[in-house]
């Protein structure tokens, strides 16, 4: 109980007010980790108790679907019953606390990184030794500290500008005139200019509410981060220094003032109106990530043809040679705290999950992922594809950076302020951006760190 009471104490700072949880059950004094029979035994992990039950509480709601799919195929499969519920957009950390706090908690739940792991650590069960490890194609894909291996990233996305090529055809531009944010900001600021003429607007709307906002006060943050991370010869730091704040502010005035909507209105605007905006062809260009791909070619909406991902460009580094941003957030962690035939289950179902053809093949191609497994299905994804294209034509892959962002908290000032100032864009407003990013970040760092 005291570990429960704890956890809930800690999150509290991340996430603030939350809702009651239900009854909780007392935890074990320390987390039960793989024996060295459990770890030399992979048969026994392959095949799961019949009184087995796996719980996921999974990530991402565009693939929730595909999800429930793959898990009833595994069920009718083995017997085994697989439950999969999906938080929604952004409400992940919060919608894992309270679950947790049930007596039937998540078998299989994520983290996002060093990060969120600090807050879920005695609930991971010691993955080293699992047939799912044994799959990695590389070990820089597990989250381990020191032998202990408390998640496994399961799948590498990539992110960047979504174009629509034959509204820029229609513009009289081609992804090949776009390789420089000075490119972009020339592009876009043309089809706004003639925004009446053409029928369409540069940027679909940057939704700034809970199920948005991500992609600019995490997504876009990324980018300043990576460049300063560059810059300094470092991977994390516990004071950023806002070295590359300025081409954060280019881009996202860029953003806001070619859009379909008045920056003022932006507050208001979600994840799907952007989505269909840019599905309408109200917009050539929507920042967005691999994971997209399926909803934009449903139903024959676009086609291959007609789509293109462009890297971010923000006016820093070697423009010339940067990619996509590339990497991941999602860590598949077994709770350590569940049943041990619930445990086996878990265990057995992810290592079929990207072994089987069924399971390789509907992460390939029913959510669109490249897995990092020695048994991964190619995946149709295009935006997949041209990240791969990129890097081997010698184009730098953008690192995910935001994974050492040091709280949700963070996130949410940087998000308001960015909001604040889309309405009224003063520099006042933007020194309250800034203080965000840098002061907050301190802040938050030491909050986290009981500094």
């Amino acid at each position: 109980m005291k570990k429960v009471i704890a956890l809930l104490l800690s999150l509290t700072m991340v996430v603030g007010m939350l809702t009651a949880c239900g009854a909780k059950e007392e935890a074990p004094a320390e987390a039960p980790a793989a024996t060295e029979e459990e770890a030399e035994a992979p048969a026994e992990e392959a095949a799961p108790a019949a009184d087995g039950a796996v719980y996921y509480l999974n990530f991402k709601p565009e693939q929730d679907e595909a999800w429930q799919a793959l898990a009833a195929a595994y069920t009718a499969e083995t017997g085994v019953p697989v439950t999969v519920v999906t938080a929604a957009s952004g409400e992940y950390e919060t919608t894992l606390m309270a679950e947790m706090g049930k007596s039937e908690a998540p078998t299989l739940f994520q983290v996002n990184g060093p990060v969120g792991l600090a807050n879920w650590k005695d609930y991971c069960y010691d993955l080293a030794g699992s047939d799912i490890y044994g799959q990695l194609t590389n070990d820089a894909f597990a989250l381990k500290e020191g032998d202990v291996v408390y998640g496994i990233g399961y799948v590498i996305e990539s992110y960047g500008i979504i174009a629509n090529k034959t509204l820029l055809a229609e513009a009289g531009y081609a992804i090949e005139d776009i390789a420089s944010f000075a490119d972009l900001k020339k592009v876009a600021e043309d089809i706004t200019a003639r925004k009446d003429e053409l029928g369409f607007a540069a940027f679909s709307s940057a939704g700034m509410d809970g199920s948005s906002d991500w992609r600019f006060k995490t997504h876009l943050a990324n980018l300043p981060i990576y460049f300063e991370y560059q810059e300094d010869g470092i991977n994390a730091t516990d004071a950023i220094k806002g070295t590359y704040l300025d081409n954060y502010r280019a881009m996202w005035d860029l953003y806001i003032n070619n859009s379909t909507c008045a920056p003022a209105d932006l507050s208001a605007k979600t994840g799907d109106d952007s989505r269909n905006e840019f599905l309408a062809g109200e917009a050539v260009f929507f920042q967005n990530g691999s994971w997209e791909y399926g909803s934009l070619t449903a139903d024959g909406a676009y086609t291959d043809d007609d789509l293109a991902m462009i890297p971010i460009y923000v006016g820093a580094g070697d423009e010339a040679n940067q990619g996509l941003c590339t990497g991941t957030e999602n860590y598949w962690c077994v709770n350590a705290f569940a049943a041990e035939e619930d445990i086996a289950a878990t265990l057995a179902f992810i290592n079929w999950c990207v072994t089987s053809e069924a399971g390789t093949t509907a992460m390939a191609n029913d959510m669109g992922f490249v897995i990092p497994f020695k048994a991964a299905a190619e995946s149709p994804n295009l935006f997949v594809k041209q990240d791969t294209e990129m890097t081997a034509a010698g184009k730098t892959p953008v690192s995910w950076n935001f994974t050492t962002m040091p709280s949700e908290e963070w996130k949410n000032g940087v998000g308001t302020a960015l909001t604040q100032y889309a309405a009224d864009q003063t520099d006042a407003n933007w020194e309250a951006v800034v203080s965000a990013f840098v002061d907050g970040w301190a802040t938050e760092y030491a909050l986290a760190n009981g500094q």
